[in-house]
Parts: C-alpha cells; structure tokens; sequence
C-alpha cells in the first residue's frame, strides 16, 4: 500500500536513495497540492547514464489512497529506452491483463504496447522500476521487491 498518510509517502519518497543505493542521484520533489493531494515529480539517476523520470499524482484523500496519474520514463543519456503510462486502450486485447497500465516499448515506442503487470495505483510503482532498471545496467545488488 502507498502509506496510510501523504506524509508516509513522501518519507518513502525521500528515502528512496538510501534504500537502494543503486540511486546515484535522486531530484524527486513531493509537491503539495491540498493537505491529503500530492505531485512527485523529477527524476532518478543511475549508472550508465540511465534515468528514470517520474510524474505521479498521489491522493490520500481516497480510501485506499492511490496515485491518479502517472508516467515514467526511462532514458540513457538522450535516447529514450521505453515509457509506463495508464491512458486506457480498450480496443486493444493485448493489454487486458493490466489495463490500463502497460509499457510503450520499441521498435515503433509510440504504438508498440506491452502489458505492465508490475505497475499499480494502490501500490508504490518506483521500487519495481527501480529494480528493472538494477536489471537493465546489471546491478546485481537489487532484488526485486516481493
């Protein structure tokens, strides 16, 4: 679960690099929109010159509290690798496992879609990304979470 308050999810937020230290360099902010509604937005840094930007809206004001939106981005220096967002495609029976969440990957990175069954609205997303990105540049120090 995201946390029982938007407190919680910002010392989550805030404390991502020291629990995977994979982070080289975190810009990640915790912008309050009310009292109980958040955005999270900057990005992630890693070896390899790999990124992970990050837009959430986060909302506590909701039982179970869950992110509203979402997109991350995956970079390696100016080329982005592939992207993860939550606008719905019904038409598309591929992606009813997850729907709507799935991966935007190449060759044609704007259409080609993949289902996205790590990704979540009741459910902190970052560590899975964060452990696909391990992956990615072969960190063999993070696992992925359970």
């Amino acid at each position: 679960m995201l946390g029982a308050t938007l407190e919680d999810y910002e010392l989550f937020i805030y404390a991502l690099q020291d629990e995977y230290p994979v982070i080289r360099e975190a810009t990640l902010t915790v912008i309050r929109q009310a009292s109980n509604v958040a955005t999270v937005e900057g990005a992630l840094y890693f070896d390899a010159g790999v990124r992970l930007q990050v837009v959430e809206v986060v909302r506590f004001d909701v039982i179970p509290p869950r992110l509203s939106r979402y997109g991350y981005e995956i970079w390696r220096n100016n080329e982005k690798l592939y992207w993860y967002d939550p606008q719905g495609h019904p038409n598309d029976p591929t992606l009813a496992a997850t729907h709507p969440h799935h991966k935007h990957i190449p060759p044609d990175i704007k259409h080609h879609r993949i289902p996205a069954p790590g990704l979540s609205f009741t459910e902190p997303n970052l560590p899975f990304l964060i452990c696909e990105i391990a992956a990615l540049i072969n960190d063999p120090t993070v696992s992925t979470p359970a």
